[in-house]
C-alpha cells in the first residue's frame, strides 16, 4: 500500500476531518503507542497502520479497503 492509498482510505472511511484528527492524534497500542502520522513517519507499513487504526476504531472487515457506499443527505 502506497501513502497515498492509506490517506484515500481514511478519508473515505472516516471522512475528511476526522480521518485526519484520528491519524495525528490517536494513540494506538499496536503501533507502540505513537499515532499514524508518527509510525508512518518511523516507517511503518502502512498497510500495518492502517489495520492497526481500523482496529482501534473497531472498523468492520467489510468497511476497511473501499470507500462505503455514498448516500444522499435526507431532508
Amino acid at each position: 500500500m502506497r501513502y497515498s492509498e492509506f490517506w484515500e482510505l481514511v478519508t473515505d472511511v472516516f471522512g475528511p476531518q476526522m480521518g485526519r484528527t484520528l491519524a495525528t492524534d490517536q494513540v494506538i497500542g499496536a503501533l507502540e503507542d505513537r499515532t499514524c502520522v508518527q509510525a508512518l513517519a518511523a516507517g511503518e507499513d502502512p498497510k500495518a497502520v492502517w489495520r492497526a487504526l481500523c482496529d482501534a476504531m473497531q472498523v468492520p472487515q467489510s468497511d476497511r479497503w473501499a470507500a462505503p457506499a455514498r448516500r444522499e443527505p435526507r431532508g
